[in-house]
């Protein structure tokens, strides 16, 4: 089964033992939630009101860091960031928790945000066309593999240690760091003249982003397909810890990072088997069936809580979506814009969706106040639904303008 991933350059393995590491160590931001909620007193209105400021300010970093994806080193832009928001992580270890922490928090996230379209764009340079799905899956497998245990340790020292879960994650990010930045030599893209996709050439530099964003059908719909499900998606980060806590009290953080943790050891489990199955199957159709099985997850979720081991089958059919889906977005979007420019569309892209996730989650957490659960979570079980419509529309859009993607 992993004999799939051999052959790819090396500089990929050393990004996936980069992810392992710095994942290893990511205990605050799954936290975040029930940090807001439950350590400084937030309802869950004003916790979707923090979550929005984030996403506000992640605008301006995300489309910068885009931007300097495709003008400089990508390794050098990661390795600062990095670094960076290593100092303020440690920071929050050493003081005590406060809206000073949540600051610190804030701006170690916009770091780590402003440099995901570099790591993205390196794993996509790295690979030729063919190779695309196998990079991202492991990509993708190592980033769980490292977020396996983290959620678990992240819930036990939450209540009475949290300080020592903000140092494991800066010297976590910092390790991560040292690997990318001694073992990364060479960042030159990887090209062949028997595996070239012609949708990935160069485009011409003054060409301005949006408009080739917005005028492209497919494009278009694939942004309304992807943030209608990463609505749904981001409800297992918001919802779903609020719906611990209600069900289990204080047992509500401990159940959560349990969760946390599955959806992770599912991942690492089944990422290989699904790629190698999925193999075939094209993009787009994995996309479907991954939002397809994540709202079957969030509606067990939603309806059967109250019920501890139904807890955990919800997160592994959720989880079962989640990989599929990743195995479907990342290479589907990366054969369909030019390489030159991976950087900047994939951060307008991601933007857009943060911050529609945002305000939408806004709207789900006044739901959650003032409504009840129940009407909260049948909105997000519509989402899901107009996400999969959506979906179909892309597929039928896709065929005509990429029609060599079908051959």
């Amino acid at each position: 089964m992993f004999k799939q991933y051999k052959g790819l350059r090396k500089e990929l393995y050393v990004l996936f033992f980069g992810r392992v590491m710095t994942n290893l160590g990511s205990m605050i931001w799954p936290m975040l939630t029930l940090i807001l909620n439950k350590k400084l007193g937030m309802n869950a209105n004003e916790v979707a009101n923090c979550l929005l400021v984030f996403s506000l300010l992640a605008l301006p970093v995300s489309l910068l860091g885009g931007k300097l994806t495709d003008k400089l080193n990508k390794k050098n832009i990661i390795v600062i960031c990095d670094l960076f928001s290593v100092f303020f992580y440690l920071i929050c270890g050493f003081i005590p928790l406060s809206f000073l922490s949540i600051i610190f928090i804030a701006i170690a996230a916009l770091l780590q945000t402003s440099e995901w379209p570099a790591y993205d764009a390196l794993v996509s340079d790295f690979t030729l066309p063919s190779d695309r799905q196998r990079a991202y899956s492991l990509s993708y497998f190592g980033a769980n593999l490292g977020l396996m245990l983290s959620p678990t340790i992240g819930g036990l020292l939450f209540n009475n240690y949290l300080n020592i879960a903000f140092i494991i994650n800066g010297l976590a990010i910092l390790s991560s760091t040292c690997l990318i930045f001694f073992l990364i030599k060479n960042v030159n893209r990887e090209e062949s003249e028997d595996d070239v996709n012609e949708y990935e050439k160069d485009l011409d530099n003054n060409t301005n982003s949006f408009k080739y964003i917005f005028t492209n059908k497919v494009l278009v719909f694939y942004l309304i397909a992807c943030v209608l499900y990463e609505l749904a998606y981001h409800q297992f980060s918001f919802l779903v810890p609020l719906e611990m806590g209600r069900v289990f009290g204080d047992n509500g953080s401990i159940i959560y990072g349990t969760l946390s943790s599955m959806n992770c050891v599912t991942v690492v489990l089944l990422t290989a088997f699904l790629t190698r199955i999925l193999n075939r199957v094209l993009d787009i159709n994995k996309c479907m069936l991954g939002c397809l099985s994540v709202i079957i997850g969030l509606i067990i979720f939603g309806t059967l809580s109250k019920y501890p081991f139904m807890n955990y089958v919800a997160v592994v059919v959720f989880t079962i979506g989640e990989i599929i889906s990743t195995l479907g977005q990342k290479p589907f979007i990366s054969k369909r814009i030019p390489a030159n420019y991976r950087g900047r569309i994939n951060s307008i892209i991601n933007v857009i969706g943060n911050v529609t996730i945002s305000i939408m989650t806004k709207v789900v957490g006044n739901l959650y106040d003032t409504k009840g659960n129940m009407l909260s979570w049948g909105f997000i079980y519509i989402i899901g639904l107009i996400s999969i419509i959506a979906y179909l529309l892309l597929r039928s859009a896709d065929k005509k303008e990429y029609p060599a993607l079908y051959k």
